[in-house]
């Protein structure tokens, strides 16, 4: 009896949680669509961007985003590609939380766009030598491989919930599943295979031209020191990896606590582990990237390195870049018995997961701020209140997809969720 009291307080509480946080999501979404007006109706003026700065706070989080699906992705990789003991089970989560960062990317980048309606111009009028325009054809192919990804992962378990269930997840398992419901182990194979191709198909995808290729928009623009270095591309693949894993990491504490899934600590000391020595190589790679700056003395590296420290936004360097992307994770994981904590390992993913904003900031803004030529103007740039309003609007979007994607999509394989 006692049993069943505190389950069915469990699942009122759960409920309530329910409401609260799509109550929350529905009032972010109603503030970014204030911003979004304001977007549409003002267009740029609405933004502190200027010629100077043309790149701020929706860059940011475009790269950001892009970062995120690309770690997730490559986290997925090691349970279909290189068949990691134990990482079968965050693998669905991970594909999926690629593919809502994708969106999420694919927005911030639209919004940022002078002219909204020319989205579609790069696929009808290509530019073989224009970095972007490849970047534009890539993430177009890398969704579609991720999409491929999460179909396969999941097919066996959508037939057999499109049997079972006659709710709205059954329905929508249902369409998913094509017309096919082929269960057996044969069939089961079948998919593990196609779905282990398209993961070979997608690393180099998301390495060289996703998340790497993201870092060469910035790699290629000679007229910016700090920018120009190749390797930049590369500490772009490390923090994608790093905020990848750290968002799998918090999302399978949360999904433990609020939705009955019991939590296997070997995974959850394995994930910790992980992501703990990408968090290390990302810091020393930054740290050897400044050395080399700053030992040159090149005045665009120097100038830009002192904008970043000391500037205006000092706190986005030291507070979130290095303190919660760097400092707070090693000390919260740095013993092997607090990888196996839940609420350690959680709180050290929340931590890199924010730390890694700042690291994108820090990019995008002060290499800017500094003039690229000796006599223009030194620049300046802090988010107007309308591109903080449609940024939270747009992330609270994906947050929103990620949280209706849990609810009815099959993202936990059969047998790993208890009541």
């Amino acid at each position: 009896m006692a049993t069943q009291t505190q389950t069915v307080t469990g699942r009122l509480r759960g409920n309530r949680l329910r409401i609260v946080w799509y109550v929350l999501l529905i009032a972010l979404l109603a503030i970014g669509a204030y911003g979004g007006y304001l977007r549409v109706t003002e267009g740029l003026r609405s933004t502190n961007l200027t010629s100077t700065v043309p790149w701020g706070a929706w860059v940011a989080f475009y790269i950001y985003f892009v970062g995120l699906s690309a770690g997730a992705f490559l986290v997925s990789t090691l349970s279909n590609v290189f068949e990691v003991e134990g990482m079968h089970e965050i693998e669905r989560e991970a594909l999926f939380v690629a593919v809502v960062s994708m969106i999420v990317a694919l927005t911030f980048v639209m919004v940022d766009l002078g002219r909204m309606d020319r989205l579609w111009h790069p696929f009808a009028w290509r530019q073989p030598l224009s970095v972007l325009s490849w970047e534009v054809h890539a993430y177009a192919l890398y969704v579609v491989v991720l999409s491929g990804e999460l179909y396969f992962s999941m097919r066996g378990d959508l037939v057999a919930t499109s049997e079972t269930d006659d709710g709205l997840r059954g329905r929508i398992a249902g369409l998913l599943t094509l017309g096919r419901t082929d269960t057996s182990q044969e069939a089961l194979e079948t998919d593990r295979t196609w779905l282990k191709r398209l993961g070979i198909v997608g690393i180099p995808l998301a390495i060289v031209f996703v998340h790497g290729g993201t870092g060469n928009l910035f790699a290629v623009a000679a007229a910016r020191s700090y920018w120009f270095s190749a390797l930049f591309p590369v500490i772009f693949i490390t923090s994608a990896v790093v905020s990848g894993m750290a968002l799998i990491a918090l999302l399978y504490v949360l999904r433990a606590r609020l939705g009955g899934r019991t939590l296997d600590p070997a995974l959850l000391e394995r994930m910790a582990a992980l992501f703990v020595g990408f968090v290390a190589l990302d810091a020393s790679l930054k740290v050897l990237e400044a050395f080399v700056g700053l030992y040159s003395l090149h005045p665009g590296d120097v100038e830009t390195w002192l904008t970043i420290a000391t500037g205006e936004m000092w706190w986005s360097f030291w507070l979130v870049m290095v303190g919660l992307g760097w400092v707070a994770p090693l000390v919260l994981l740095h013993r092997r018995d607090w990888r196996r904590r839940p609420t350690f390992v959680a709180a050290a993913g929340a931590s890199v997961v924010l730390g890694v904003v700042g690291t994108r900031f820090n990019i995008v803004v002060p290499a800017q701020i500094e003039p690229a030529l000796y006599g223009l103007p030194t620049g300046e740039y802090v988010p107007s209140t309308p591109e903080w309003l449609l940024s939270l609007g747009i992330v609270a979007l994906g947050a929103l997809l990620l949280t209706i994607g849990t609810e009815l999509l099959p993202l936990v394989p059969r047998g790993e969720t208890h009541d």
